[in-house]
C-alpha cells in the first residue's frame, strides 16, 4: 500500500468520527443557537477582514502625525529664534492680510460665483458699508436672501468662508413654508471685512 494514501486516510477516518458529533451538538443548540453561533462566526470573519488591517493603517498613521507634529514643532522653534517681530510689524501683518477696501466687487462676484456652482438662488441683496472711527478695517455688511435645499445652502457657506477668509457669517435665520418641502428660505447676515 501507498503511504501517501496512508497519510490520507487517517485524517479521512478521524473526520468520519468527528462530524456525527458535530451534527449531535448542532442538533442540541436549536434555531435560536444555530442563528448565534453564525452570527459569532460572521463577526469574527469580519472582525479579521475589515477591523485586522485598518488596525495597522490607524497605527501606520498615528506614527506619521506624530512625526509631523514633531517637524511641526522644530520649525516653529527655528521660527521663533530665528526671526522676532515687534508689535508695530505684527498689527501691519495682521492688517495687510485683510483685502482692499476697493476689492469688494471682485468678493461679491466669488460669493455669487459659488452660489451659482452649488446651485443656490440668490435674490436681491442689500449692502452697506460701515467705517469705524479710529478703525483701520472697513465692515462691508451684507444681507443675501438665499433659496436652496439644505445641503446646497451649507455646501455654499462653507465654500463661501473658505473662498473669502476676511468675511464672517454674523447672522442666519432659516424659514420653511411646510414641513414637506426641501426648499429652505435663509437670511444670511455677512460681514466682510475690509483695509482702509
Amino acid at each position: 500500500m501507498d503511504r501517501s494514501l496512508l497519510k490520507i486516510g487517517l485524517p479521512l477516518t478521524e473526520l468520519n468520527q468527528v462530524l456525527p458529533q458535530l451534527r449531535w451538538q448542532a442538533a442540541r443548540l436549536g434555531t435560536i443557537g444555530k442563528t448565534g453561533l453564525g452570527l459569532l462566526v460572521v463577526a469574527a470573519i469580519f472582525f479579521m477582514a475589515a477591523v485586522l488591517p485598518q488596525d495597522t493603517t490607524l497605527q501606520t498613521l498615528k506614527k506619521q502625525a506624530e512625526k509631523l507634529q514633531a517637524q511641526s514643532q522644530q520649525n516653529q522653534n527655528k521660527a521663533a529664534i530665528g526671526k522676532e517681530i515687534s508689535g508695530d510689524q505684527a498689527l501691519q501683518i495682521f492688517y495687510d492680510f485683510f483685502p482692499r477696501i476697493d476689492s469688494s466687487p471682485f468678493w461679491i462676484r466669488e460669493l455669487l460665483d459659488i452660489a451659482r456652482k452649488r446651485g443656490v438662488e440668490i435674490n436681491s441683496s442689500e449692502y452697506r458699508l460701515v467705517l469705524e472711527k479710529d478703525s483701520r478695517l472697513a465692515r462691508y455688511e451684507m444681507i443675501l436672501p438665499v433659496k436652496g435645499q439644505y445641503a446646497q445652502i451649507r455646501a455654499f457657506m462653507a465654500d463661501a468662508l473658505q473662498a473669502v477668509p476676511a468675511m464672517a457669517i454674523a447672522g442666519i435665520a432659516i424659514r420653511r413654508e411646510n414641513v414637506a418641502s426641501t426648499q429652505l428660505e435663509v437670511r444670511l447676515e455677512i460681514n466682510l471685512y475690509l483695509n482702509q
